[in-house]
């Protein structure tokens, strides 16, 4: 700050518009505070990455994709037909709608809270001021009582496959597309690269994913894996696990396999490997704060830095999950404005928008049993239930962890059709403490999903109704 300069006075400043910046705005707003949020993009980033480029586009792309592809499928079991070529221009204004529809949303939220929102990137410059650099004015400077950080994060990029926008695409380039390739290779196989390549090999695109680990989705399990992966294959995608990506020479992939070297054709390079923190940019000496190695930065349960300043979302250990945001949106604000909370979910779940869907909840068995439980696991297949029969999605399954002893759900794998939406019955029944016999029997509606879960519970004690008792 330039000797001399008057920061302006702010109340509680958020930094970020994503649904953890926007959420934390409209929380302290409602607790009596006054609220200034700066975004790099301001009011047209409002959302952030899940709203503009990530999640929304990227299941609208999914839903275009399965339209498409049921078209087909469903023309064997009587429904008619349509030859006509995806219409990637038409998806893009539909999809640019939804996004705008939802930006504006937000922005009407905030302005009914009384938030004001700034244009421009911030960095600290003292432990409770710092400067917002702006393209349209004079840097501000600001002096904060509260500070709540939630700046996201950022497609990962690989040394040897340069992005370059054209060839070389992140997952944000994906999305924009106007017309679609003939060949992708999909660098990841774990939740995006999983859902774009679903998506692309829907449409009609010669898909391959490569993925380091030996099976697609590590860390959620290599059922569900498996699973997702035989579908890819029956859509024409190649699957290749256990291979690493070393080179690119404008037209091929050079790979690294069990078996040796190897290529691999593609007219675009989809690179899928995870995000990186956006907090290299922000001052943190100024505080006294470091980011860990992978750029993370270390809070409590209450999610503070400082005594003034939180942090919350992707810039903090855990899931980088939208919902995780804005639940820890909820606490910083509260802790800032004096009240008493803290961040401690039993579970956090994650769902993948592939085919089939996948969600989990809780604590693997695995985790369980390190935990000190004696587990175990029931599962109800999807085949035997009358609606995933008639929705033609019969693939997967419902699976209960749970305390042999005292039959407390632990956690939760779904793995089939509206299994995203399924899951989070399983989170409430995790988070109260419930046990089999609580979910078992709770009735649900005939003929839907959600039965499975049901089903699951019975065959968990010992008294399955629609397969056979387990011996």
């Amino acid at each position: 700050m330039v000797v001399g300069e008057i920061p302006e006075g702010v109340d509680l400043l958020v930094v970020g518009g994503g649904p953890g910046g926007y959420t934390a705005a409209l929380a302290a707003a409602q607790l009596g505070r006054k609220v200034v949020l700066v975004d790099a993009d301001g009011p047209d980033g409002l959302g952030g990455v899940c709203v503009n480029i990530g999640c929304i586009p990227s299941k609208a792309l999914i839903q275009l994709a399965c339209t498409v592809h049921d078209r087909s499928t469903w023309a064997e079991r009587g429904a008619p037909s349509q030859g006509s070529q995806v219409d990637m221009a038409a998806f893009q204004t539909w999809k640019t709608s939804v996004i705008t529809k939802l930006n504006r949303g937000v922005r009407t939220l905030l302005k009914a809270a009384d938030v004001e929102i700034v244009t421009g990137y911030f960095r600290f410059s003292r432990p409770d001021q710092g400067v917002v650099e702006r393209a349209d004015g004079p840097p501000r400077h600001l002096q904060f009582a509260s500070c709540i950080l939630a700046t996201g994060s950022t497609p990962l990029r690989l040394g040897v496959l340069p992005h370059d926008g054209s060839r070389i695409l992140d997952s944000t380039d994906l999305l924009a597309l106007t017309t679609l390739p003939r060949s992708a290779a999909i660098v990841g196989g774990g939740y995006i690269g999983v859902e774009l390549g679903t998506a692309l090999a829907k449409l009609g695109v010669a898909v391959s994913i490569v993925e380091a680990e030996a099976t697609l989705l590590p860390g959620i399990g290599s059922g569900a894996g498996d699973l997702v992966a035989k579908r890819l294959r029956k859509l024409g995608a190649t699957v290749r696990t256990s291979t690493k990506v070393t080179g690119d020479d404008g037209h091929h992939l050079a790979l690294e396999t069990a078996d040796g070297a190897a290529t691999l054709d593609a007219e675009v390079v989809v690179v899928a490997v995870g995000r990186s923190p956006n907090t290299g940019d922000l001052g943190l000496d100024a505080i006294g704060v470091m980011p860990d190695a992978r750029g993370l930065l270390t809070v409590g349960p209450d999610r503070l830095l400082t005594p003034r300043i939180a942090a919350i979302g992707d810039i903090t250990a855990g899931p980088a999950l939208a919902h995780k945001a804005s639940a820890e949106a909820h606490v910083a604000a509260e802790v800032l404005s004096g009240h008493r909370a803290e961040f401690a979910p039993s579970t956090i779940a994650a769902v993948v928008f592939s085919d089939p869907e996948v969600a989990v909840t809780g604590l693997s068995a695995e985790d369980a049993t390190d935990a000190g439980y004696l587990v175990e696991t029931a599962a109800f297949p999807l085949a035997a239930s009358g609606r995933a029969q008639t929705l033609a999605e019969d693939t997967g399954y419902a699976q209960w962890v749970f305390d042999k002893e005292s039959g407390v759900t632990l956690g939760a794998q779904i793995v089939g059709a509206h299994a995203t939406e399924l899951v989070s019955e399983a989170s409430l029944a995790i988070e109260m403490g419930a046990n089999l016999d609580d979910v078992a029997g709770t009735i649900h509606p005939h003929p839907t999903m959600s039965e499975a879960l049901s089903e699951a519970a019975l065959v968990g004690l010992g008294r399955p109704i629609h397969v056979s008792r387990r011996r």
